[in-house]
């Protein structure tokens, strides 16, 4: 039946009404077979909406997993379905991954670009909770370019946003942002305050992969405030949880927990979490392996 056009644009919107069950890690292989599935469908019935909207739940998968080349190369095809099919929401979206895979793999300037398209999308497609997700993606890249002010101030915005519409959880990713903004710009109080409130925010809505990730920035956040003990502790909860990204996610925590356990005077376990993290940033041509490596290169001299 998934032949029929009715039926096929049916079940994509129905796969993407459904896409919390790939972020929260408990279906994401049924989720991942079922997009495939779809595009494949929508590819054989020479339908470009189907096709863009199930491309852009791949992009998420694929993104989720850590794997960036993937999950780029779906959103280019889904922006480029989404364009031909006239389809705000592959249009909004699709630029939106876009902007979050350039800033893990620290392409700022082409990140910066995508988020600035995905927010002028939204705003005339009316989406406010999709305006304000990628006003909090772009103050993450404002924290990789260095602009700190405007990184707090786009979180703000993305806050305000969620607050007005009362989305509970999404505000938690709001939080979650502005934490990062301000723990770079050194405002770590306020920062473990933020990200505190996403991480209690996350657990009560049942979302155990973006729990694993903050667990991370607190890590990042004690590890600012000399707090090694307690880096170490969220670190690790971090690592059960498994976070967003998959093996890069859990690689680029175990740079942190290494670097709390050198704090911690154990250099011997600080040099097994960077080895661990070296395999996989060089499996996957991370942008992080340099640091690994000179972190390995520092322990050595010592």
């Amino acid at each position: 039946s998934a032949g029929r056009p009715k039926a096929l644009r049916r079940a994509v919107d129905l796969l993407w009404a459904a896409k919390d069950l790939a972020e929260s890690g408990a279906n994401s292989k049924q989720y991942e077979a079922a997009a495939l599935t779809l595009c494949e469908a929508a590819r054989a019935a020479r339908d470009a909406r189907v096709e863009g909207r199930a491309r852009t739940t791949l992009t998420m998968v694929h993104l989720f997993a850590g794997r960036f080349a993937e999950a780029d190369e779906q959103a280019r095809q889904a922006m480029e379905l989404a364009r031909g099919a006239g389809d705000p929401l592959p249009s909004c979206w699709a630029p939106n991954d876009r902007g979050i895979i350039a800033l893990y793999e620290k392409r700022y300037e082409d990140g910066e670009r995508y988020l600035l398209e995905a927010i002028e999308s939204f705003r005339a497609d009316d989406n406010h909770i999709g305006e304000a997700s990628a006003l909090c993606n772009l103050s993450r890249i404002h924290v990789g370019l260095g602009r700190l002010d405007s990184a707090i101030d786009l979180a703000r915005q993305g806050i305000a946003v969620y607050d007005r519409m009362g989305l509970t959880l999404r505000l938690a990713n709001g939080r979650y942002a502005l934490g990062i903004a301000l723990t770079q710009a050194g405002r770590l109080p306020e920062a473990l305050d933020q990200l505190g409130e996403a991480l209690s925010l996350f657990h009560d809505n049942r979302q155990p992969l973006w729990e694993g990730v903050t667990h991370f920035r607190l890590a990042e956040a004690h590890l600012a405030a000399e707090r090694p003990t307690l880096a170490a502790k969220h670190a690790e909860q971090a690592i059960a949880l498994r976070g967003i990204g998959g093996e890069w996610r859990r690689a680029t925590v175990l740079t942190v927990l290494g670097k709390a356990l050198r704090r911690l005077g154990q250099p011997d376990r600080a040099r097994a979490c960077w080895r661990d993290a070296e395999t996989v940033f060089a499996q996957l041509g991370s942008a992080e392996l340099s640091e690994v490596r000179a972190l390995l290169a520092s322990e050595l001299a010592a």
